[in-house]
């Protein structure tokens, strides 16, 4: 993973100082609420509900052991003995105090960590597959190219100002996306062309919130030295032309439909030729000096199967169904990829505590060279485990409530704070997720179901990316009552579509009967090895909503 030289060390400690300074001043009312509001959103810093959050950023995801050990002992030491996963892969903190938080962001900087560009209209955090690196399937390993982007997009002096946030993702698998590529501001793709070149379709103008769009391609093949200043032409015209009267209408999905895609794409091509081949241009040189951060680690030469495993397969069933479920084969013979679920009944999705930290890293350390990747979907990952040492890893993991096997299953759901923390919430997240676990507690009865993606948001903003859940679920506000609104249809993946709303909104009660009506239209329907989203796009809509709103006899 990257390694902070001389100079990203001083620019982070830097930072912290200034923050220091910045909130003694206004906690001695030197200044305002006002001014103070850019301050801490440039720290990550957000007033709640009932207190301060803290978002860290995790760069696409990837944490050292001592990183995980530094936010477990930030969880005990500042915040009530627990983190949470969002789905950009950053972990917050939500009850910290703001007289501390500067000591939190020294903390922070000791290990190489920030809250750097977590918040406010700037370029946020860059992520891409949870896998990357290790899986098959890939054309080369994305975080490189992250990285490169990050180290671009950090304290950017044209785009620390942007009209409203931007988001940016990168994928190299060929067929799958785990990193909702095309919902996103700007959505990167790695290709060859024909000739066998390596370089990048770039999608632009995805996102969810109010106004739901899935990316449109704008380059079809941008050459590998290019990336920087195309992303520069791109982020130029959307500084220039992009809304800044409302708020609802700033993102660059609203500038590319107001423009047209055409009409975009030529904006962006004409303010790219004051750029194509000048200092911004990546050379190989710059291209190989951040691979060499992301080098494989020292494999053994290993057999692609183990009898050992195969033995425990056999004669532990709980053990096959997590092995099942939560792991995936890795590139290398003889090794595997492990999720550590974060979605065990009773537990928020995406929560985890002080003690679990510690033993993800003490996990990492053991088996898997030092290394642990956050994920979109707000679980942990594992990705260099050795097959002879996956039993192992299962029993510690199900001692520490890591080891629920509902990794791509119904109750594996994403979800926001919601209400529970988040000022902006219309209705509370949480209640609704622990309903539906409880109620689908059966794991046999998931296991048939297969695939399902499940999202739950608190309000309009979509943290909890509702739109492209296969079912998707959004808090709304009834005259202060708290209901809940159902869509059907979303994916984030290759196949990326926008849930339809299917009705009238339920009180929070009625949520766990609703889901099992729309469950049963599917197991009715399907035919044999079709995921709910297929079984939807092939009956359609009208079969899901004439089952949820029929009259009782």
């Amino acid at each position: 993973m990257y390694k902070y030289d001389n100079y990203d060390q001083r620019i982070v400690d830097e930072r912290v100082a200034q923050f220091r300074e910045q909130t003694e001043r206004y906690l001695a009312g030197e200044l305002t609420e006002e001014q103070f509001l850019p301050l801490r959103l440039q720290n990550g810093l957000y007033v709640q509900r009932y207190a301060p959050m803290l978002r860290v950023a995790v760069p696409y995801g990837l944490m050292s052991s001592d990183q995980v050990r530094k936010l477990a002992h930030i969880a005990r030491t500042y915040d009530k003995g627990y983190a949470h996963i969002s789905t950009r892969t950053n972990v917050q903190f939500n009850w910290p105090e703001l007289a501390r938080v500067p000591d939190i962001l020294e903390e922070l900087a000791s290990v190489q960590m920030h809250a750097i560009q977590t918040s406010g209209n700037c370029i946020r955090n860059t992520t891409t597959d949870q896998y990357a690196g290790v899986v098959d399937g890939e054309l080369v390993d994305p975080r490189p190219y992250c990285e490169i982007i990050r180290q671009w997009s950090t304290f950017h002096p044209e785009f620390a100002f942007l009209p409203r946030k931007f988001k940016i993702a990168v994928n190299s698998h060929e067929d799958d996306d785990r990193a909702a590529t095309l919902l996103h501001d700007v959505g990167i793709k790695i290709v060859r062309n024909k000739a066998g070149e390596l370089g990048y379709a770039v999608y632009v103008g995805g996102g969810l919130g109010r106004t739901p769009i899935v990316a449109s391609l704008v380059k079809p093949f941008l050459p590998e030295k290019h990336l920087l200043t195309y992303l520069d032409a791109i982020l130029r015209v959307y500084n220039l032309n992009g809304r800044r009267d409302n708020k609802y209408k700033a993102r660059i999905k609203i500038l590319v439909k107001a423009m047209g895609v055409e009409a975009f794409a030529a904006k962006v091509d004409e303010e790219w030729q004051h750029l194509v081949d000048g200092p911004g241009t990546l050379t190989d040189e710059e291209i190989n000096r951040i691979k060499g951060h992301f080098t494989p680690p020292t494999y053994e030469k290993l057999e692609s199967e183990n009898a050992e495993l195969i033995a425990h397969l056999a004669e532990n069933k709980a053990f096959a169904n997590w092995y099942g479920r939560n792991v995936v084969k890795h590139k290398q013979p003889g090794y595997a990829i492990v999720t550590l679920t974060l979605k065990k009944l009773g537990t928020p999705p995406g929560d985890l505590t002080d003690k679990q930290l510690d033993v993800a890293a003490d996990l990492a350390d053991q088996y898997s060279f030092g290394e642990i990747r956050s994920t979109h979907e707000q679980n942990l990952v594992l990705a260099d485990v050795k097959l002879s040492d996956l039993f192992d890893v299962w029993q510690k993991a199900k001692a520490n409530g890591f080891a629920t096997p509902n990794l791509g299953l119904l109750t594996d759901m994403i979800c926001c704070p919601g209400g529970d923390f988040c000022a902006l919430a219309n209705a509370k997240s949480i209640p609704v997720a622990e309903a539906l676990q409880e109620k689908f507690d059966d794991l046999d009865y998931l296991h048939d179901l297969g695939e399902i993606d499940l999202n739950i948001s608190g309000c309009m903003n979509a943290c909890g990316h509702h739109h492209i859940g296969h079912i998707g679920i959004l808090g709304v506000d009834k005259k202060g009552e708290e209901f809940y609104q159902v869509s059907l249809g979303g994916s984030s993946s290759t196949d990326a579509s926008v849930g339809k709303i299917l009705g009238p909104s339920f009180a929070r009660v009625d949520m766990p009967n609703v889901i099992e009506k729309i469950l049963a239209v599917y197991v009715e329907s399907r035919i044999e090895g079709e995921r709910f989203i297929d079984t939807y796009r092939r009956v359609g809509h009208t079969p899901f909503k004439e089952r949820v709103y029929a009259k009782s006899n």
